[in-house]
């Protein structure tokens, strides 16, 4: 059987240059979850583990339909409440962590995963977890080299590029990231920030 990846299928959108570039994305499907507060913090473990618990649930039965793939590496989406203000703390940060999922993957086998999931160890953030096509449509994106904690250049020269371009932010700050941070060294870590743009 072979294995979907969709990271290689759909290269443009998991590769990035130091440099930023326009893309448009299309309609993508992705298994979803909110929070709040602090990346890393409580509330963010607990709902990433339950984010990738759902992702292998559903892989298990691609696996039974004969359709197998390799789960996606995690997205995710940040705001704030109010972006007249300075930056807020982190523990006022929203969010929501996202794994694209293969066009084939259903709201009925997103639910069949929940109750696979729930009945073997009943966490309440496995309910939170959805299925949604997200349409980020023309954006600006480039690659950030090293810790997430020192981003803020590379998202002000990505803003200064959409600017120069003759546009303005629309949406959310999105992340991909590339490198998991508990395998891999800060300075190593790869991360394609885009944004949204009209």
């Amino acid at each position: 059987m072979s294995k979907l990846d969709l990271s290689k299928k759909y290269k443009e959108f998991f590769t990035a240059k130091k440099d930023p570039v326009l893309i448009d994305v299309p309609p993508t499907s992705y298994i979803m979850i909110d929070g709040r507060g602090e990346p890393g913090g409580e509330e963010y473990v607990a709902k990433v583990g339950a984010l990738y618990n759902m992702a292998y649930k559903v892989k298990f039965q691609a696996k039974e339909m004969e359709k197998d793939f390799v789960v996606c590496k995690l997205q995710g989406l940040w705001w704030f409440d109010d972006y007249n203000k300075p930056t807020p703390p982190r523990e006022e940060w929203n969010w929501t962590m996202m794994l694209r999922q293969p066009e084939y993957v259903t709201e009925e086998m997103v639910a069949k995963a929940l109750e696979m999931a729930y009945s073997k160890k009943p966490v309440e953030e496995l309910k939170e977890v959805k299925l949604v096509e997200y349409h980020e449509g023309l954006s600006a994106q480039i690659m950030h080299y090293g810790p997430y904690s020192e981003e803020e250049p590379t998202i002000e020269r990505l803003h200064n590029f959409v600017a120069e371009q003759g546009f303005n932010l629309r949406g959310k700050h999105h992340e991909v990231y590339l490198k998991d941070p508990f395998r891999s060294a800060p300075e190593k870590l790869l991360t394609i920030i885009r944004h949204p743009v009209e």
